[in-house]
């Protein structure tokens, strides 16, 4: 028997709740699972990039930061909403005290080394805007010596800080009421959003 749309949507927000952070390495697909479950489950989304990076990838985290604390306060102050992107210390200073539940797209490294490659070498040749205003560019992905603009550095060396991060956080008497969901291939992303919908059919 199928239920009806409000059960069903009783039914997924009984098992995500209606504050949801998804988090992750670079390239991990925040955003798009992000946005898949903004979709199903009927919540605003929140996209940290979107909010910090602004012309000339200047990011306001680096250079505002009280600012970019302001905003990300700003985008959160409601009571429902699906937030992509990780800027762990922000995150916890301004909206982890009501968190409900926390996506962790725990994926290889290797994985996100590839898509990198290939999602940079695509965005570099269709000269994709990002975020209103800037392009990214590929080669400079590459340079691992230039730390501020290689994405390929900050995969290969943060995957472990921040897997150190999310492990100490579970843990964490501080954000018990968060319920923490690991997920550690596309295969299980893919069976999250699959229960989710398969609440809607039943």
């Amino acid at each position: 028997m199928r239920a009806s749309t409000a059960e069903a949507s009783a039914s997924a927000h009984a098992v995500l709740g209606e504050r949801i952070h998804v988090v992750g390495n670079s390239n991990a697909g925040k955003s798009t699972l992000a946005a898949r479950l903004s979709k199903l489950l009927g919540l605003p989304l929140v996209e940290l990039d979107a909010i910090n990076w602004q012309p000339g990838w200047v990011g306001l985290n680096a250079t505002a930061p009280h600012e970019f604390q302001s905003r990300l306060a700003a985008a959160t102050s409601g009571d429902r909403w699906v937030v992509a992107g990780s800027y762990h210390s922000f995150a916890q200073r301004t909206f982890w005290g009501r968190l409900q539940t926390l996506v962790w797209l725990d994926l290889p490294r290797h994985l996100l080394v590839a898509r990198m490659l290939k999602r940079s070498w695509a965005r570099s040749r269709s000269r994709e805007l990002l975020w209103g205003s800037n392009r990214e560019k590929f080669w400079p992905q590459l340079m691992v010596w230039r730390r501020d603009e290689s994405l390929l550095w900050w995969i290969v060396t943060q995957h472990a800080r921040k897997r150190r991060e999310l492990l100490a956080a579970m843990t964490d008497p501080r954000w018990r009421q968060i319920r923490f969901i690991r997920l550690t291939s596309t295969r299980e992303v893919e069976q999250l959003v699959a229960s989710l919908e398969a609440s809607f059919k039943r």
